[in-house]
């Protein structure tokens, strides 16, 4: 049966989550969770949520899905012990490196991956599998054939989002609001800016990164074939009155009720952006998935229907057998729930009946008045001896503490011994200057001036180089090559990318550029070196101690760390960063250009989107698929401060050319080897400085 999985921002929300129909409910606790902005728990209320939950049956998953700096670590591992401590039943993580501590220090608690990982193959799933973890949540994108390739191979559970906010970009793959506020969705403190208005070219009062609600309501029938273990509603930082509403629809629905009109209604009055879209899951994707919210949700009867669902009240949601033994001696009340958790209850003898005996119908009766309990008799099994009477009051009596004992039972917790995290071994860095590294997207960009200057490793398109063999032979032996692979590649694709990738390998490339971890296997597998780009996020020491684990020969730090924090981090592997180029900002399944002029043009027309400042951000096309890239409008420069760059114990330093022109690429190297002035009207130190909020 599929577990219906609700958030909870708040207590409050928690309790509506839980009356309404949650088989299990999400929540964060302290900062590292992506939802700062709700309300979150603190440890004591985390205890107190946890309680509340298993006594009616309901499982509680700790969001530890953020990145997390080396400064961080013992703060994390003391939150991971402190929810073992209080019982939750899964961590959901997005950091390799709190990946591991979960399971030094707590290894009897399941990982579930979270979609902040990017996850959406079967091969990243293989990947978090190999980790030890027992879930993965898959992205959004992913449509119904492609879920159900991953569910009939995948050796773990899989969870699916069915209904709430979608982001435009790929989870874990968004870096908008860092580099324009400095708060990082990576670090859960997203601002949403892709809810704001832009213009194609120049600003317009559109929204072209506003996506609809998600809402998989008439698919769950076929979700629960595939065999998705469960699905997941968004909504940490929604009111809990929404969150009563979405559980209780979908509860009803997953219970066998058809979807109807008044469903749905149920759902826009909750929320909606202009209606929802299950546009990624059937495949429909395109301009009809935009909108955005325009109501309040305020009206009072519906937000007093939706709280009486939930306030002072209890639906009882646990079913539990009794059985009842009444003789003039002793009467023996017994309670057992689904776990097997038993609890009796003794009390004083029946009496001789001097009217009318107890019968079996009243005494079942009386047994199953369960109200303002989480509980139901979903079997009553009684054994009275003949003639005798026993008075309500005695039965209700006992009932109530069978009740109680069960309650507090269900609600006891076994503290776990848990383990010692290991700290991350700090590799020392490269003492000499930084070597030059390039990466282009075009092969125009690959000047005389680039090959001359030969750099350490050139960074090429996997589809350029298996596009021109003789051009790609000519290239390798010229400087040494590392294929770019998308970072998006679904198990539809894959067969696509390995046939390039023997092609390129047969005319001598043996590296590649890796910004997923779904890649990983595949390229290991077919004997590439692999180095890490920065779509791997890797933010802190331990997380590069794993790719070192890993085999890999190589890593690019993430682009929202600072300078010390880069400084300081270990260089278990050689490590680069980007130093000049316009960040990437998004990677899109919906083409941009495509949702503009409704037709596939966008290799033929890279735009921009303005914003009401009237900054700029570059699209291009995401490899040779109808993909995009959300570029920066100001490019990232530190050709002026190498001695800088020089301290940090860095390999290399890359320099990633996306718009520009072949000459604007010789400029640039020009730039590098003879550093001018820096332009702050057309660059940006970018986050290496000012850090993240």
């Amino acid at each position: 049966m599929l577990e219906l999985l609700s958030p909870a921002g708040s207590m409050e929300a928690l309790y509506a989550a839980v009356q309404n129909g949650a088989n299990a409910v999400y929540l964060g606790s302290g900062i590292f969770n992506a939802r700062q902005g709700a309300k979150n728990f603190t440890i004591q209320t985390l205890a107190e949520a946890v309680k509340y939950c298993h006594i009616r049956g309901v499982a509680v998953h700790l969001t530890l899905n953020t990145l997390v700096s080396d400064r961080e670590m013992e703060q994390v591992c003391t939150l991971i012990r402190e929810a073992s401590d209080c019982g939750v039943d899964a961590f959901i993580v997005q950091d390799l490196a709190v990946a591991r501590l979960c399971s030094q220090i707590a290894p009897h608690i399941p990982l579930h991956g979270s979609t902040q990982m990017s996850i959406h193959s079967l091969s990243g799933v293989l990947f978090c599998a190999g980790l030890g973890m027992k879930r993965v949540v898959l992205s959004r994108e992913l449509a119904r054939d492609e879920i159900l390739y991953i569910t009939q191979n995948s050796p773990i559970e899989i969870e699916v989002f069915a209904h709430g906010a979608l982001c435009m970009c790929y989870s874990g793959q968004c870096y908008l609001s860092a580099a324009i506020g400095g708060r990082s969705g990576n670090r859960g403190r997203c601002a949403q800016p892709c809810r704001q208005s832009y213009g194609y070219g120049r600003w317009e009062n559109r929204h072209p990164l506003s996506l609809k609600d998600n809402c998989l309501l008439p698919h769950l029938a076929e979700l629960e074939r595939m065999g998705v273990a469960s699905i997941k509603l968004e909504g940490r930082m929604k009111r809990p009155e929404y969150v009563a509403t979405v559980t209780n629809v979908y509860r009803r629905v997953l219970d066998g009720e058809p979807v109807t009109r008044q469903m749905m209604s149920a759902l826009s009055a909750a929320f909606n952006r202009q209606g929802f879209t299950d546009g990624y899951y059937t495949g429909n994707v395109g301009q009809n998935m935009f909108g955005i919210r325009e109501d309040k949700y305020d009206d009072p009867k519906y937000l007093a229907d939706a709280r009486a669902t939930y306030e002072a009240r209890e639906n009882p949601l646990v079913p539990i057998t009794a059985r009842m033994v009444v003789t003039e001696g002793e009467t023996v009340l017994t309670v057992t729930d689904p776990q097997g958790r038993v609890c009796q209850v003794r009390g004083a003898g029946a009496e001789k009946a001097r009217t009318l005996p107890l019968t079996e119908e009243v005494l079942r009766e009386r047994l199953a008045k369960t109200g303002g309990t989480p509980y139901y008799c979903e079997d009553i099994d009684v054994d009275i001896d003949p003639g005798v009477t026993l008075s309500a009051a005695s039965i209700n009596a006992l009932r109530r503490e069978a009740l109680n004992q069960l309650t507090a039972l269900r609600g006891r917790r076994e503290i776990p011994e848990t383990g010692k995290a290991k700290r991350a071994y700090i590799y020392p860095g490269a003492k000499e200057a930084p070597v030059p590294v390039v990466q282009v997207t075009s092969k125009e960009q690959i000047t005389d001036k680039l090959l001359k200057m030969k750099p350490a490793a050139l960074y090429v398109p996997l589809h350029i180089l298996a596009e021109d063999p003789i051009f790609c032979h000519e290239l390798n032996r010229r400087v040494r090559v590392a294929a770019v692979l998308p970072r998006i590649v679904t198990d539809l694709e894959l067969d696509g990318i390995k046939r390039d990738l023997r092609a390129v390998y047969d005319m001598g490339v043996h590296d590649v550029l890796v910004g997923n971890l779904g890649l990983l296997l595949p390229a290991r597998q077919m004997g590439f070196r692999i180095r890490g780009d920065y779509g791997l996020n890797i933010y802190n020491s331990q997380s590069v101690n794993i790719l070192r684990e890993l085999e890999l020969i190589s890593a690019t730090l993430s682009f929202e760390m600072t300078m010390p924090q880069i400084r300081d981090v270990s260089k278990a592997l050689p490590c680069e960063i980007l130093v000049y180029g316009r960040m990437p900002l998004m990677v899109t399944e919906n083409c941009l250009i495509k949702n503009r002029t409704g037709t596939c043009s966008c290799h033929l027309t890279p735009g921009k989107l303005v914003d009401r400042t009237g900054a700029e951000f570059p699209i291009i096309k995401d490899g040779n698929r109808c993909r995009s890239i959300l570029l920066n409008g100001k490019k990232l420069s530190w050709l002026d401060r190498q001695k800088d760059l020089n301290k940090l114990g860095l390999w290399g330093i890359r320099m990633y050319f996306t718009t520009e022109s072949a000459r604007e690429v010789d400029t640039v190297l020009e730039s590098y080897m003879n550093p001018g002035p820096f332009d702050p009207g057309a660059c940006t130190r970018g986050l290496y400085l000012r850090g993240l909020e």
